[in-house]
């Protein structure tokens, strides 16, 4: 049995590289400086509490395969983890740290879908005349454009996870890709592996403490995304 364990991931300031500024100036004006800070500290809080439940995990992480949302499949995949990890990314810290055990780093997106997405991104705003039309418009791309992603995000872990491996998913929350898995490959949350291996450690139900249910706190508190962006430098779509 291939099983998936998915973790939903949120992107914070550090990951969205010469979009930081973008993204920063639409917090602005849907809320003001405050909301800004207020959503760089809850981030940090969920990627705190993220690091403390994989660190906690019983996993034989030779048998474990690694895929990450904006990864690009293009043979440099450990320096971009490495050079991201360095600059503090908290992301790509535990994903090194997984590597460092054991595991197996896989390119993950399609390259030319991430150039595309970056595009959108740093595409000027138009004219407020046609700001809402040109907003829906650029909103209808990005649902495209993520179900693109997801579709081959799906077919990568497909025919790389191999019999009795674990797959690891650090994914964004508006990505759909384990839903397009095959019935092959069982997927299971980040909370939902904790909680069955603490309930066979003790022998005992689940209390609903410690960091399965942080996380799962902190992802229903998660504040929405000016847009679905992330850092693009490293991986040459730029």
């Amino acid at each position: 049995m291939r099983r998936l364990l998915h973790i939903p991931i949120i992107h914070g300031p550090a990951d969205m590289g010469s979009a930081r500024n973008t993204l920063r100036c639409a917090y602005a004006e849907r809320g003001g400086e405050d909301i800004w800070e207020k959503s760089r500290s809850a981030i940090a809080e969920f990627w705190d509490a993220v690091e403390r439940a994989v660190d906690n995990l019983r996993l034989d992480c030779r048998k474990a395969r690694l895929y990450q949302d904006g990864l690009p499949v293009c043979g440099l995949e450990e320096k971009i983890v490495r050079d991201l990890a360095m600059q503090g990314v908290p992301n790509h810290r535990i994903l090194l740290k997984l590597m460092e055990r054991g595991a197996t780093l896989e390119g993950t997106e399609h390259p030319d879908l991430l150039r595309t997405e970056y595009a959108l991104i740093m595409n000027p705003v138009p004219g407020a005349n046609d700001a809402g039309r040109t907003d829906r418009a650029r909103a209808g791309q990005f649902r495209e454009l993520l179900d693109q992603r997801d579709r081959f995000i799906a077919r990568r872990i497909d025919v790389t996870l191999a019999q009795d491996e674990t797959g690891i998913l650090f994914l964004g929350a508006m990505h759909r890709a384990p839903e397009r898995l095959p019935d092959s490959i069982g997927v299971v949350s980040l909370p939902q592996m904790l909680r069955s291996q603490m309930a066979s450690a003790n022998g005992v139900p689940d209390p609903g403490q410690g960091p399965s249910r942080q996380i799962g706190a902190l992802a229903r508190a998660r504040p929405s995304p000016a847009f679905p962006g992330r850092r693009r430098e490293a991986t040459g779509t730029e």
